[in-house]
């Protein structure tokens, strides 16, 4: 059984709270793109996990691994997974949330072949949002507004045709770090009520009335970040650039996959050193999406 672990993008983050626990309260438009890692997984005598693909050096394979944990909540036998890496780590693109949420449909679906398949109860849905913020929405690979820490899913209607560039200069950004610079914590949300974007240049005009609140204390941390923006908003026929989650990974928009694909290849040339992938913003699972608002 084969899952893709789509890369999370923030179209937008704005921080507007934290709690007395500590947990930072967001306000965000989150898609997901054609690029990302992949999962597989068979019948095995234990649960196990093997890794390959470029940045498989930066991911612990041991009994704590966030898809290990994952697989162990749903699984009710032996599987044997196996990741190809292709997302950099700590790059703010929920790459490990992303590969936890595969291997739970993973795990769910080989069992549901086997007839094995039982409801996710809300005990269980509960520890699968334990593991991170970004599982729940990463599991559903929807588009979504989140809310609260992560926990308020409001899942958006079809987005017009988009398409993606992102770019990562191969440094990591520590998230805790990243809040823990913000200055200023408790900014406006969103609005309300979202509008009906019936263009990928609409809804790029839109999102330049709104925020990502880390991305100036990541440039701060890591100013090669105002270089990948600053390459990103100059390519050809780009809609919009910005920084996505705490960074250090940026995007770029474009209306065709023709678009996209061209300034990829082109960023590639001028910055071979830098990370870089193109790919559709995925319409989403509305058969995930519905089981996660069935049982959150």
């Amino acid at each position: 059984m084969t899952e893709f672990a789509h890369a999370k993008i923030n179209l937008c983050l704005h921080v507007t709270g934290q709690r007395a626990d500590g947990y930072h309260l967001l306000d965000s438009l989150v898609v997901f793109a054609g690029i990302g890692d992949g999962l597989r997984a068979t019948p095995g005598a234990e649960l196990s996990l093997t890794l390959d693909g470029p940045f498989a050096g930066g991911v612990p394979a041991g009994a704590d691994n966030l898809v290990l944990r994952a697989a162990r909540l749903v699984a009710d036998q032996g599987v044997a997974l196996h990741l190809t890496k292709r997302l950099p780590p700590a790059s703010g693109i929920g790459g490990g949330s992303a590969d936890a949420a595969a291997a739970i449909r993973a795990v769910l679906r080989l069992q549901a072949m086997a007839g094995r398949l039982a409801p996710m109860t809300p005990d269980v849905a509960q520890q699968i949002a334990a593991l991170g913020a970004d599982v729940p929405v990463c599991l559903a690979s929807h588009p979504a507004r989140m809310r609260g820490i992560g926990e308020q899913l409001d899942w958006l209607p079809p987005l017009p045709e988009l398409h993606v560039v992102l770019a990562n200069p191969r440094v990591e950004v520590p998230t805790p770090a990243m809040f823990k610079a913000l200055i200023q914590k408790d900014n406006p949300s969103l609005p309300e009520a979202l509008p009906h974007w019936d263009s990928a240049p609409a809804l790029a005009d839109w999102l330049r009335s709104t925020r990502n609140d880390l991305q100036a204390p990541a440039m701060a941390a890591q100013p090669v970040i105002g270089a990948v923006l600053a390459a990103l908003e100059a390519l050809p026929e780009a809609l919009f650039a910005r920084m996505s989650g705490s960074g250090a990974t940026c995007f770029a928009l474009f209306a065709k996959e023709d678009q996209a694909q061209d300034a990829a290849e082109a960023l590639r040339a001028a910055h071979p050193e830098w990370w870089v992938a193109a790919g559709l913003v995925y319409p989403g699972r509305a058969d995930m999406a519905q089981l996660i608002r069935e049982t959150t």
